[in-house]
């Protein structure tokens, strides 16, 4: 089969062939359909000190289980997050974090709402949002924040305001719901709002925190770092949380699967649409990650082996 790898930091993506793996206890092999690209795995690419795994979410087709997987069987259609070779024609994921595919969706997507929506709808909910209130939404075009504008909304916000890198993405954020957009350079965000999901992390923390209401809450879930002065939560009783999609799913196996099938009602329903930005063959991973690293996504960046 073939799979992208890299040999050193920073280095080129690159196909190899390799033997298809064999499923482990708890594992099941997916033939790949659609391989989501995320920022952490393209962050990662550039910054590690030492070449990793090419991991996210992919959807495809069970070919084969290993011992104890009691959920799965060969030809069910799933997604789910691959912490190893994902980035490939099969890959392994763990039962815990594989989750079935409607018969009535595309494996595309699949891979572009399952994961990203899980972790816009866990980040709502740790940040404790009540109908009524407001948010905003950093990265808001990106393959989470697009589905946390909508889910905002479809969670009963009465306000939500998109953050973006390029004001050439309003047009987009506000066809998904935002009332407001905002871009990262503005000196001023408008209004305080009650709550702020935070994709990004690292400069854009300190006018994330100034952006809170007194009482406002933060809720990080971005691989880029970042620094807050715990004076700034003082002023106003503001707070922030960090979230991890990996730990809920591991740890509270029944609220995952309660976010899931809420995803796949409201996508039932017409109430949430997953976009995809493009779609890139396997060979040309190196492109894929260039539109993330460019901030020039609407959506979310596909593969497709």
């Amino acid at each position: 089969m073939r799979r992208v790898r890299y040999e050193s930091t920073g280095g080129p993506l690159f196909v190899e062939e390799v033997p298809v793996p064999e499923p482990g206890p708890g594992e099941v092999l997916v033939r790949c359909a659609a391989v989501g690209v995320t920022l952490p795995v393209v962050r990662k690419v550039t910054e590690a000190a030492e070449p990793i795994p090419l991991g996210g979410e992919v959807a495809g087709e069970v070919t084969a289980v290993g011992a104890d997987v009691t959920r799965f069987r060969p030809g069910d259609r799933v997604t789910g997050l691959c912490f190893a070779h994902g980035y490939a024609d099969f890959a392994l994921l763990h039962e815990a974090m594989a989750s079935p595919v409607p018969g009535g969706a595309s494996f595309t997507e699949a891979v572009a709402l399952v994961r990203s929506g899980l972790v816009a709808l866990g980040a709502l909910d740790a940040a404790r949002l009540r109908r009524g209130e407001s948010v905003l939404v950093t990265a808001a075009a990106g393959g989470v924040g697009h589905l946390a504008v909508q889910l905002a909304r479809v969670r009963g916000a009465s306000r939500v305001v998109a953050a973006v890198s390029d004001p050439a993405k309003a047009d987009f954020v506000r066809s998904l719901g935002a009332d407001e957009v905002v871009r990262y350079g503005d000196d001023d965000w408008g209004a305080p709002v009650d709550c702020v999901l935070d994709a990004v992390g690292g400069d854009l923390l300190t006018p994330a925190v100034a952006a809170l209401a007194p009482g406002g809450r933060l809720v990080a879930y971005s691989s880029g770092g970042g620094t807050i002065r715990a004076y700034d939560l003082l002023v106003g009783a503001r707070s922030v949380t960090g979230f991890q999609m990996a730990r809920v799913a591991r740890e509270q196996p029944g609220l995952y699967e309660r976010w899931r099938l809420e995803l796949w009602r409201l996508f039932e329903q017409g109430m949430v649409r997953p976009a995809v930005h493009a779609e890139f063959a396997l060979q040309d991973a190196a492109r894929a990650h260039e539109a993330i690293e460019g901030h020039r996504n609407l959506g979310k960046v596909v593969l497709r082996p």
